[in-house]
């Protein structure tokens, strides 16, 4: 299961996110979106849990809960659009 994890400390490192995560079962990646220009993080990002039950019941233990002075917004993630709007025609 992939699950999005927004309103994230910028300071948070992907260490601590899948520690976070841990807690309610086994995480198979943690990362977290950075800026390409300035390296720094984007606020948001993934974690890949193999359980679906065990992503289910870190999302509901997790989301809108106080991390590091920021209330998180935690869902199962949406597949990526890959048209991104670009407006061109065919």
């Amino acid at each position: 299961m992939n699950i999005y994890i927004g309103n994230l400390p910028y300071s948070i490192s992907e260490d601590e996110l899948r520690d976070l995560f841990a807690a309610h079962g086994e995480v198979s990646s943690a990362n977290i979106i950075m800026d390409r220009d300035s390296g720094r993080s984007k606020g948001f990002g993934f974690i890949e849990m193999p359980d679906k039950a065990q992503g289910e019941a870190a999302i509901n233990a997790i989301n809108q809960t106080d991390v590091q002075g920021r209330s998180v917004r935690v869902n199962e993630a949406r597949p990526r659009n890959d048209n991104r709007g670009g407006g061109g025609r065919r």
